[in-house]
């Protein structure tokens, strides 16, 4: 018994290093394997559990985070990951009840606070979620993210105004938790296509095989197999790792760089005829420092062509209460012309779909001057 214990601990202790170096398929492995050797030990179900979401098995998850608290109702982590696995399958009630519960537990779970307040959101609850998000930030949560979970979902106090893009470490995180699954998850569930559209709509705007193009936030690089017929090399710009991982993977890209995009062309010594940048600028309001950047890097007569969303009113670009931002015509115009470029032309077409609803878009052409 003994000697179980002590080879159960010692896998425990591997899965939890694994885990923590994004090896989650390991982590599960061994977090499986120790509790052959010792079933029951709660901090393991719990482990195991999260290492599950992370490969995004909810259901899996749930099934284990039961067996938890079974044992342990009252266990902080086993309802934290429950909340989690519950909202991963699309149960944001039940979700709701099981932050709840660990607040209960610990009120000062900052993280639990704020992501109570993401599922307010999504419930279309705003001013419940507003709570929860300055309830975050009273508990000592990051003041910068929630203040911008807090900006799309009521409106700034007299004098101050939204943040001009989500927080680096907000979209790092995000995108470095949903590299596993993305492709899935955006093309399967969202019906993702701005990919597709905005670069199946390159051939009006020039004919000929671009020298250099640069994917902005190219994410796992599913516009580099599309643009690879029309380019002959590729570079890629990403703020998150994992998802640099996946892009390097497919061989595609003469070069992958973990910048913020606004950071990289403002310090590239890259010279590019074609930019392009599909469901990015969602996380950047305020475009005016992408077009500066832009321009810089631009050959004479090269093309910028992305994707956004439109905003909810009439303000040149605003963040939405999807927590993403949205930028008018009118204003992309206006910088277009600012920064030196002409409009080739700019297309309305769907996105994606959010909660089952088509998101329309514009997808818009320039070319350097």
């Amino acid at each position: 018994m003994s000697e179980n214990f002590e080879t159960a601990r010692d896998l425990f202790a591997q899965g939890v290093e694994d885990f923590e170096a994004g090896r989650f398929a390991a982590a599960e492995s061994n977090f499986q394997r120790s509790l052959q050797l010792v079933p029951g030990r709660v901090s393991t179900l719990t482990n195991l559990a999260g290492a599950q979401i992370r490969l995004s098995q909810p259901q899996a998850a749930l099934e284990v985070l039961d067996q938890a608290l079974a044992l342990a109702p009252e266990d902080l982590n086993a309802w934290w990951h429950r909340a989690i696995a519950l909202g991963d399958l699309g149960r944001p009630e039940q979700a709701l009840q099981a932050y709840d519960k660990a607040l209960e537990i610990d009120p000062g779970l900052a993280l639990a606070w704020s992501n109570r307040g993401s599922v307010l959101k999504d419930l279309q609850r705003p001013a419940q979620a507003a709570a929860s998000f300055r309830q975050a930030i009273a508990t000592g949560g990051d003041a910068e993210m929630n203040a911008y979970f807090l900006a799309a979902v009521e409106a700034p106090a007299p004098g101050l105004a939204a943040p001009a893009q989500a927080p680096a470490r907000y979209v790092q995180s995000l995108f470095d938790n949903y590299a596993p699954s993305f492709d899935q998850h955006l093309v399967d569930i969202l019906h993702y296509q701005a990919h597709t559209v905005l670069v199946r709509n390159l051939e009006g705007p020039r004919s000929g095989r671009f020298k250099r193009a640069l994917d902005l936030g190219c994410g796992t690089g599913l516009c580099g197999p599309l643009v690879q017929p029309l380019a002959e090399h590729i570079d890629g710009v990403d703020l998150s790792a994992r998802m640099l991982e996946n892009a390097r993977a497919r061989g595609i890209y003469r070069r992958l760089m973990q910048a913020d995009v606004v950071a990289y062309l403002k310090t590239t010594d890259q010279l590019y005829d074609l930019i392009l940048a599909a469901d990015v600028f969602i996380y950047i309001g305020d475009l005016a420092p992408v077009f500066r950047g832009a321009a810089s890097v631009l050959d004479g007569g090269g093309i910028f062509c992305f994707s956004a969303e439109m905003p909810d009113d009439d303000k040149d670009f605003g963040l939405k209460t999807s927590s993403r931002y949205g930028q008018s015509e009118t204003y992309l115009r206006g910088l277009a012309d600012r920064h030196g470029f002409d409009v080739v032309k700019i297309l309305r077409q769907p996105l994606r779909e959010d909660q089952q609803k088509a998101i329309d878009g514009l997808y818009v052409y320039l070319r350097r001057r």
